[in-house]
Formats: structure tokens, C-alpha cells, sequence
């Protein structure tokens, strides 16, 4: 029980992902399948051909990368005898990774999923006219140092810290212009880079209001489940289990703080040595390590991944 299971975030999509794994595994052709019917379009078709544009808008992106997760956690229950009521402490994933968390972890049917993740992608594309938000990335400055530039810059604008990923990584978002601000803001205090993101619009700041507004309506017409393991909240940085709460972290997620390097410290420090990235990319993987001393992070989204893990774990 020293295992977290952990799920990918934007920015890990790639046309092709999840590709291999329904080519080899019944499991994940079925996941994939129910996520097209749910959506009423073929996405798988766009997630292996492409184009990549319509890959990364963010209401495709985000049931996509969820897809390849739950895929992936479907075909280890099926293949390596995964089981998380006995095999992990914890589930947790960052930013819409949370959903694919919580699918995983049965809070949440894969149908319901990809349809929260296409309102929850649409609302926050629409949340913001295009050009008017932006999102910044600070290397080498800490969440106080990086809380302080951003609130420096706000000048009565919207300026926050959107994520604070460990190993000295914040993002910081709001609107373009303060987000601006905060670059140059940042490089005078010494970051180490500071740069803008290439992004569709300002995630995980108070801009995103009406998106919390959708996801509240959305999230209240959903069944939620207690999930088989406790799910560590991105805003909370603490493990929750009961739906309403769940609900409740959801849409507060929407406008508020990915404390991913807490959440990642906060399992640690409840025992947890061994992360599993299950989905598309390893970027939580490298995190975990320069997060928590000694933990081990293992990406698995391809059908040679899996065959590693059955062999570590004598399968």
C-alpha cells in the first residue's frame, strides 16, 4: 500500500497516444469506444491522425487525455491483476487529471467523465476572450516568491499563481497584460527563466469564473461515487473520499491553485514511495522524483510499459 496512482494533466497530449494499447488490449479499445459514444463523435479518430490543432484545443484535449489514462489503469486491471482498493493509498492527477483520477477510482462513470471534460474544456475556452488571458511559467522561484511577483503585478488586475508543480516551477495566470508584468517582474528577482505559455487561454485563475459556474450545473447533474481510494484534491493538497466534497474541490479547481508539489508531499509523507503516471507522457514522473526524496515515479501508457510493470511485479 506505498503506491500512488497518478494521472496526466494538458500538455502531455501527442497524436498517436493511446493508440498501441487498444491495438493490443480489448480493455482499452472499450474504454476509447465508450468515450466516442458518450461524446457522439469519433475522437479516437482524432487522437491517433490528428490533426494536432484539434488535438490541443482544450474540449478535446482534455476527454483525450483522460481516455488514454483510464485505458491504461483499465488494461493493468485486466492484464497485471491491478486491483486500487488493494494496491494503492492514493489516486491523484493534476488538473483535469483529477477527473481521470477519479474515473479511475470508480467516483465516476467513463461516460460522465469525457462529457464533464468536454463542458469543463468548452467553458474554460469560452471563459476568456482569445488574447486576453495568458499563463507564464517562473523556473527557479518557489510558491511564496512566485505569490508575490504575481500579486505585485496584478495593478488591480488578475495575476495568480495557477500551479505550483515542485522543484521550483510555478505557473502563474490572469490577464494578459499582468501575466506580462509578472515575466519581467520575476527576471528582476532573479528566476531563472520566465517565459510566456503557448495556451489557449488563463487556467486556474479567477478569469475563469464562468467556468466554475458550468461546472458547478454539470458536476450537480452527475452520479458521484465514493471513490475505492481517497483522491488527493489539487486545491486541497489533502486526501478526500466523500462525493460532495469531491464535487465541491471540482469546482473550486476551476479557479483556484494546482498545489501538485503539496499533494506529491503530502503522500510522501503518508508512506507513499511509489508513484505510477498512468497515461499519456512521463512530465508527473519527473516532478514526483525532484519533489519527494527517495520516491520512484514509473510512466505507464504503452503496452511495453505494462509489460515492464507485470515483470517488476513478478507477473
Amino acid at each position: 500500500m506505498s503506491a500512488a496512482f497518478v494521472f496526466p494533466g494538458q500538455g502531455s497530449q501527442a497524436v498517436g497516444m493511446g493508440k498501441a494499447l487498444a491495438d493490443a488490449f480489448a480493455p482499452a479499445r472499450a474504454v476509447f469506444d465508450e468515450v466516442d459514444a458518450a461524446l457522439g463523435e469519433k475522437l479516437s479518430a482524432i487522437m491517433w491522425d490528428g490533426p494536432i490543432d484539434r488535438l490541443t484545443l482544450t474540449e478535446n484535449a482534455q476527454p483525450a487525455l483522460m481516455a488514454v489514462s483510464v485505458a491504461a489503469m483499465r488494461v493493468l486491471e485486466a492484464e497485471a491483476g491491478v486491483d486500487l482498493k488493494r494496491d494503492a493509498k492514493f489516486v491523484a492527477g493534476h488538473s483535469l487529471g483529477e477527473y481521470s483520477a477519479l474515473a479511475a477510482a470508480g467516483a465516476f462513470s467513463i461516460a460522465d467523465t469525457a462529457k464533464l471534460l468536454r463542458i469543463r474544456g468548452r467553458a474554460m475556452q469560452q471563459a476568456v476572450p482569445v488574447g486576453a488571458g495568458a499563463m507564464a511559467a517562473l523556473l527557479g522561484m518557489e510558491l511564496d516568491a512566485a505569490a508575490a511577483v504575481a500579486a505585485e503585478a496584478a495593478q488591480g488586475e488578475v495575476c495568480q499563481v495557477a500551479n505550483d508543480n515542485g522543484g521550483g516551477q510555478c505557473v502563474v495566470s490572469g490577464n494578459k497584460s499582468a501575466v506580462e508584468r509578472a515575466v519581467e517582474i520575476a527576471k528582476a528577482r532573479g528566476a531563472r527563466r520566465a517565459m510566456m505559455l503557448q495556451v489557449s487561454a488563463p487556467f486556474h485563475c479567477a478569469l475563469m469564473r464562468p467556468a466554475a459556474e458550468a461546472m458547478a450545473e454539470a458536476l450537480g447533474n452527475t452520479n458521484v461515487k465514493a471513490p475505492a481510494v481517497p483522491v488527493v484534491a489539487n486545491v486541497l493538497a489533502q486526501p478526500i473520499s466523500d462525493p460532495q466534497e469531491i464535487v465541491r474541490r471540482l469546482v473550486e479547481q476551476v479557479t483556484g491553485t494546482v498545489r501538485w508539489r503539496e499533494c506529491v508531499a503530502t503522500m510522501a509523507a503518508q508512506g507513499v514511495t511509489t508513484f505510477y503516471e498512468v497515461g499519456a507522457g512521463k512530465v508527473l514522473t519527473g516532478l514526483v522524483k525532484r519533489i519527494a526524496d527517495g520516491a520512484t515515479g514509473t510512466a505507464i501508457g504503452t503496452p511495453d510499459d505494462v509489460a515492464a510493470f507485470k515483470t517488476a511485479r513478478g507477473g
